[in-house]
């Protein structure tokens, strides 16, 4: 090899390492604290719908291994997870509302604290996200209006119905059974739980005008309309402590045919409510810090702060999987970023993004709603890539 050539490479590799030792120097690689948890770095695995529950609810042991890969995550959110059987959303997702739902779930919990990882499960109800055909029950909703299109079954896809209005009996049930499966998801070896009251499910729906046409102390006014939400986060941070809870909203997200004129005026009111009854945490959806209500949660909220930063959907994910749009939410001051589909394509993400490596993409979208390890637990750490090696 010439001098020059020698030195050439010499560069080259010394440009890699400088590059590399930047990335690692990134503020999403330090550690940091949720409530009593210590977490290795700040990028939180987002959850995510994977359809590999059985028929019942219960989690099979391939979701065991899929968490397990991903253990590095300075902590995993666990999919959503029915706490009743109404509000099943779509085939194969998992529950927590029996005995055999625990149980499955523990197997799951296991397998990630084995592997150094720390969870959260997710409990979110669908309301008239849902059909007779999923559940076996009729959607229930703050009111009869059904969600625009088609939905998903074991049967294909089938036309929506119209949601049977909730009386104040089934939100008082329905409120019971979040604490209920909270309480479970403790048991069954989470560290704590995410009630869901984003994306256009049970929660949200109360939100909205659009789909609360209510006009009991359930509906109407901004107060009335985040009355259910805080109903669910008091029982369930009453059911098993604060600092065990978190809440994940999305102001404005259209998922699941939504529509919200007034996120101005309900999100502050809301955060607010929320804060006074101490959850660890605030998860915020599509968060993007030069929107002025971004900064105006950030000041209202008082504790841990979790960022899902607005990437392009549909469409790829930017080469560099979401760590810019990370790093500018960590310093519009966020304290953890949550990625989702970056996760699912890499189980060693933390690794590839502390040293600029490039990313696995996903390499079929249908593979991500389907059984069987395809799609799933087959993606590649480094080291496998390197040796040829499977997942």
């Amino acid at each position: 090899m010439s001098t020059s050539t020698a030195e050439a490479t010499n560069t080259a590799a010394a440009s890699t390492d400088e590059k590399t030792e930047a990335a690692g120097r990134s503020p999403l690689f330090q550690p940091a604290r949720l409530g009593a948890l210590r977490l290795p770095n700040r990028l939180v695995m987002a959850p995510m719908t994977r359809n590999r529950a059985g028929a019942t609810g219960v989690p099979e042991p391939i979701m065991a291994t899929y968490y397990a890969q991903r253990a590095s995550a300075g902590l995993i959110i666990a999919e959503a997870s029915t706490p009743n059987a109404v509000g099943a959303t779509y085939p194969d997702i998992p529950a927590m509302y029996d005995d055999t739902h625990t149980a499955g779930w523990r197997r799951v919990t296991d397998a990630v604290r084995d592997a150094g990882g720390r969870m959260f499960l997710q409990l979110q109800h669908g309301g008239r996200v849902g059909h007779p055909e999923t559940s076996g029950l009729h959607p229930v909703a703050p009111s009869p209006v059904a969600m625009s299109g088609t939905i998903f079954t074991p049967s294909g896809h089938r036309p929506t119905v119209v949601p049977r209005e909730m009386t104040e009996d089934d939100i008082r049930a329905t409120v019971a059974d979040f604490a209920a499966a909270a309480r479970r998801a403790v048991d069954a070896g989470f560290a704590g739980v995410e009630v869901h009251s984003a994306n256009g499910y049970l929660l949200h729906q109360f939100l909205s005008s659009h789909t609360n046409r209510r006009t009991d102390g359930y509906g109407g006014s901004v107060e009335n309309r985040i009355r259910f939400t805080v109903e669910v986060v008091r029982a369930v941070v009453d059911a098993i402590g604060p600092e065990r809870v978190g809440v994940r909203i999305a102001p404005g997200v259209t998922a699941n045919a939504m529509r919200e004129d007034d996120v101005d005026e309900v999100y502050p009111a809301l955060v607010s409510a929320l804060a006074d009854l101490g959850p660890e945490y605030l998860h915020v959806v599509f968060a993007d810090p030069d929107q002025p209500l971004f900064r105006t949660l950030r000041g209202i909220w008082p504790r841990t702060l979790i960022a899902n930063p607005a990437l392009p959907w549909p469409g790829p994910l930017p080469v560099d999987g979401g760590r810019a749009a990370g790093e500018r939410l960590l310093a519009a001051g966020a304290d953890l970023v949550s990625l989702g589909r970056a996760f699912l394509a890499n189980p060693d993400l933390v690794t590839r993004l502390r040293t600029g490596a490039p990313l696995n993409p996903i390499r079929d979208a249908h593979l991500m709603y389907v059984g069987g390890e395809e799609g799933y637990t087959d993606y590649p750490t480094l080291g496998e890539a390197a040796e040829g090696t499977p997942a």
